[in-house]
């Protein structure tokens, strides 16, 4: 029995030692930070004449791969290289974009970018404070000032070139020791037994293409509005809209409301300096706003999916005969002689609400996730937003491998970002729709309604525009307001005399503001939106370490 006893320390002992070496091993080989990543294991195929190198990372690489570094990725990249992650960033092309969207970012937007650290990537790249909106109807104009009264000085909004300020962002996470930022495309996930574990991704090297399988517990798809990814982390409702738009020869279906026709004005004053500017025109509304100190951005909005041509003159014609008898006397020069100029640009604006699927091992971020129109300039302040309650969620882990724990854990993200989202998303949709022009008479006088109420000041401008800048992204604020507005609408008609008539456009008013709002809400969810407290995944703690 002694021997017995003897023989069992021993081998005890012998285990207990063998596993504390085999730590220490692990311990000692995880990777050094830096550019040269000799841990990878290569193998070639030749292939039609192509030699493709087959890169394969292993799984303690990264703790994070971010597809796509635009505004979304860049920024996310790096909160989590701050934090200390990991992070792995492929974007398919990683030259400054030029881009006639994503420029305007809301004081709430600058906030959020103060709170992740970032708030200097906005500096050093011409970028012009924003103090509020001016807005032009038949003739009148009136300003309305961001509420920023409770804030720093240096809180407002910033108005820019979009390809600049990704670029500084780019720079900042490159510039992180944890974070590598590789040029590629991605071609899809790599999943097992249900759990995403990576991404395969291409990359080209003068003739060759190499193809490469990068692995970590958490896979953040980021790659904007063109997504090729989305299909596989979105729920189908998401990707069931009315409209369908056929882009990188993928079949996606979203709405397509307008597209917008994007010019740059030189060397020209607005009439409100530091000012975005919207005029309600026909058939859609005009944007103004400057982008650095000699230039001035305009979006026209084309309603539909398809624009006048450029190359046959017929998108010059309509600008001169349409829209430019329509803008502010100060830019009309200065516009038409952007229209000589001839660097023209077109986008689709494009709307889909947030409808996930949870996926063990990947999140779904950004335009590739959420897009609502840009008529407002909220979609980088959502994605701001979303980053921070990401980065809430993720830093108290330490460890990001057990996929379903991690994945039922961060169902609370699509909980706890919705007030703010559900708002701005809702707002976008609803202004966009009362602001165009209509012939009916009940969605004119709403049109009117809207421009006299904030024209009003006080509260009632006051309360709007703390809702477009994201600094009260208060869904029940927003109601209020809107059907405001559609009450303010009828006791306009109803005074000083009422009339059948003038009650009949007044129910239609109504009806028409319900019919305007109510869908978008629906689509952005009721519950999640007005009641996020109720629901199980917002109490969701994280998960053991």
């Amino acid at each position: 029995m002694n021997e017995y006893m003897l023989g069992v320390i021993l081998a005890t002992l012998f285990v207990g030692l063998f596993l504390l070496l085999n730590k220490k091993k692990k311990e000692g080989s995880l990777p050094v930070d830096d550019e040269n990543h000799n841990d990878c294991k290569t193998s070639s195929i030749v292939n039609n004449g192509v030699v493709k190198i087959q890169s394969v990372r292993g799984e303690g690489d990264i703790d994070v791969i971010v597809v796509g570094a635009g505004v979304a990725g860049a920024a996310l990249a790096c909160t989590l290289g701050k934090d200390g992650r990991r992070v792995l960033v492929i974007e398919r092309d990683l030259s400054e974009p030029d881009r006639i969207v994503g420029e305007l970012l809301q004081p709430g937007g600058y906030l959020k970018l103060i709170e992740l650290g970032l708030q200097d990537c906005v500096e050093e790249i011409d970028a012009q404070r924003i103090l509020g909106y001016a807005l032009f109807k038949d003739g009148k104009d009136t300003r309305l000032s961001y509420p920023l009264e409770k804030f720093h000085s240096d809180v407002a909004g910033r108005s820019f070139h979009n390809g600049r300020f990704i670029q500084r962002m780019r720079e900042k996470a490159a510039s992180l020791p944890n974070v590598r930022l590789e040029q590629g495309s991605v071609k899809s996930l790599l999943e097992e037994n249900g759990v995403i574990k990576g991404v395969l991704y291409k990359t080209k090297n003068g003739e060759k293409v190499e193809d490469h399988k990068a692995y970590a517990p958490l896979t953040i798809v980021c790659d904007g509005c063109f997504s090729n990814l989305r299909r596989s982390l979105c729920s189908p409702k998401s990707l069931a809209l009315d409209k369908k738009i056929k882009s990188v020869g993928l079949l996606l279906q979203v709405d397509v409301p307008s597209c917008f026709v994007g010019l740059v004005l030189e060397n020209c004053e607005l009439p409100y300096p530091n000012h975005g500017h919207v005029v309600l025109a026909e058939p859609s509304p005009i944007l103004f706003y400057p982008i650095s100190s000699s230039e001035v951005r305009c979006l026209v909005d084309v309603p539909g999916e398809k624009v006048p041509s450029i190359s046959n003159g017929e998108m010059a014609n309509y600008l001169k005969t349409v829209v430019a008898p329509q803008i502010p006397h100060q830019l009309y020069n200065s516009f038409i002689a952007a229209i000589e100029k001839g660097s023209i640009k077109t986008m689709q604006n494009r709307s889909m609400p947030a409808a996930p699927h949870p996926t063990p091992g990947a999140l779904l971020m950004g335009d590739a996730f959420n897009m609502r129109h840009p008529l407002t300039g909220g979609g980088m302040t959502v994605a701001l937003s979303d980053i921070v309650v990401l980065q809430n969620l993720i830093k108290p882990l330490c460890d990001l491998h057990d996929a379903p724990a991690l994945c039922k854990y961060l169902e609370s993200f699509y909980t706890l970002r919705k007030p703010v989202a559900s708002t701005i998303n809702t707002l976008a949709g609803a202004l966009y729709k009362v602001f165009c022009f209509s012939t009916d008479q009940a969605r004119k006088e709403m049109r009117q309604a809207c421009f006299d109420y904030l024209s009003l000041g006080g509260v009632f401008s006051s309360g709007p525009v703390a809702l477009i800048s994201g600094l009260n992204p208060c869904p029940l604020s927003l109601v209020c307001h809107f059907f405001a507005v559609a009450i303010y609408g009828v006791g306009r008609l109803l005074l000083p005399f009422p009339s059948p008539k003038r009650l009949w456009i007044g129910a239609r008013l109504i009806s028409s503001a319900s019919g305007i709002i109510f869908p978008i809400i629906k689509a952005e969810g009721v519950r999640q939106m007005f009641f996020p407290a109720t629901v199980p995944a917002y109490y969701r703690a994280p998960p053991g370490n």
